[in-house]
């Protein structure tokens, strides 16, 4: 099993970012997928969730509006869109597969002021 993220950078507040997981060696159609997050020194948190099909999301309350998650199953890929970034979301953001305990390397982003 290999989920690789990518995206990942430094940018000032109120950018962008595009986070992307890659996914093989498992039927990736299939399952939920989730983003989690780890600012240092804090608690890994949950971000968002998408359902298999991808029409069924839900977020934290913290990026609403600012970040949407999506995926396309034909290219085992896994999105997250951040938009409006703020300090506060500077973390190592991992991808998950839920139901099957699936974790990414993490992708670090950094947003400035």
């Amino acid at each position: 099993v290999q989920l690789v993220e990518s995206g990942g950078g430094s940018v000032q507040a109120g950018g962008s970012l595009r986070l992307s997981c890659y996914g093989a060696g498992f039927s990736f159609g299939v399952w939920d997928m989730s983003w989690f997050r780890q600012a240092p020194g804090k608690e890994r948190e949950f971000v968002a969730r998408i359902n298999w099909s991808g029409d069924t999301t839900n977020y934290t309350d913290s990026v609403k509006g600012r970040f949407t998650i999506s995926r396309d199953n034909a290219k085992n890929t896994l999105y997250l869109q951040m938009n409006s970034l703020r300090t506060e979301d500077t973390a190592l953001y991992y991808c998950y597969v839920n139901s099957r305990n699936y974790w990414g390397q993490g992708a670090r982003v950094t947003v400035s002021s």
